[in-house]
């Protein structure tokens, strides 16, 4: 029986406290930090050599939806009762809105230095030590709304734009394209600064911190976005029946994203899978 995903902003305050308390527990079993390595490992980008699997690519939906339903059984393997919460973030745009409550995921970093101090994996709790990442400090920042650099979070209006889209991808399936569900929603766009960053992109931005870069997972709002992100592409098929992930088939000899992206029924590192297979987990799991 598909167990389901639920809004944050609607979880009881016992939802709550089993999530962060399974989460915690995969924390202190070093299981977490081994999704911060996989994550930054497979952060690559266009100019970089070899296949790109997470980001820039088709695959950026399937390979974060196989990465969620992995820590989301590591979670049930502590609690059977947790899934993972998605944030509206059309909807709760605040920075003391859920999921930046206490008893969630803790508040803004401070000013100084940008360290989390409220919550359950603020730092000096003790519980959630940053022992994965890309510079050498060990606890968890944010910088929500980025003061220096003001930034607002994505509209319902800027979502509805990427699923409206009846195409998932298009040639030559990179950060470049401008046609296509998948790269509208994972959000590189032209020019610079904060303007050329769209929907999941903008998220990461906004938030701050941990969230910007490779080393996102240290941040426990990962999941609850990438949960919302997973739930755009189950809206965008339903809205669009029929429409499949692309490409098809791989790039042929000659074509410069040839051995770089991931074809439909390709295996998706790191797993035996393929994105076909990840097109329908409704055996899995559903949205609330």
């Amino acid at each position: 029986m598909a167990y389901v995903r639920r809004d944050a902003g609607t979880l009881t305050r016992a939802e709550q406290r089993r999530f962060v308390k399974a989460l915690l527990e995969v924390k202190r079993r070093g299981e977490y930090d081994e999704f911060v390595r996989m994550h930054i490992e497979y952060f690559s980008a266009d100019g970089e050599h070899g296949l790109r699997a997470a980001h820039m690519a088709p695959s950026f939906l399937p390979w974060h939806r196989r990465f969620l339903l992995d820590l989301e059984r590591a979670l049930r393997r502590v609690d059977s009762s947790v899934t993972v919460p998605y944030w509206d973030w059309t909807r709760d745009r605040t920075t003391t809105s859920a999921p930046w409550t206490d008893r969630l995921l803790g508040g803004d970093g401070r000013r100084s230095d940008h360290q989390v101090m409220t919550g359950p994996f603020a730092y000096r709790h003790g519980n959630w030590t940053i022992k994965v990442n890309v510079t050498d400090r060990d606890f968890l920042t944010r910088e929500l709304g980025r003061p220096r650099r003001p930034m607002d979070l994505p509209t319902k209006s800027e979502l509805a734009w990427a699923l409206k889209d009846p195409v998932y991808d298009v040639a030559p399936w990179d950060s470049t394209v401008t046609r296509g569900f998948r790269n509208k929603l994972e959000g590189w766009g032209t020019g610079r600064g904060n303007t050329s960053w769209r929907n999941h992109n903008r998220v990461h931005g906004w938030v701050g911190g941990d969230m910007l870069g490779g080393a996102s997972v240290n941040d426990p709002v990962f999941w609850l976005h990438h949960a919302f992100i997973d739930l755009q592409w189950y809206r965008w098929q339903r809205r669009h029946r029929g429409a499949r992930y692309l490409p098809a088939t791989p790039p042929g000899q000659g074509d410069r994203q040839h051995g770089r992206i991931v074809a439909r029924r390709q295996s998706l590192p790191p797993w035996d899978v393929t994105p076909q297979e990840l097109e329908d987990v409704g055996r899995i799991y559903r949205y609330a």
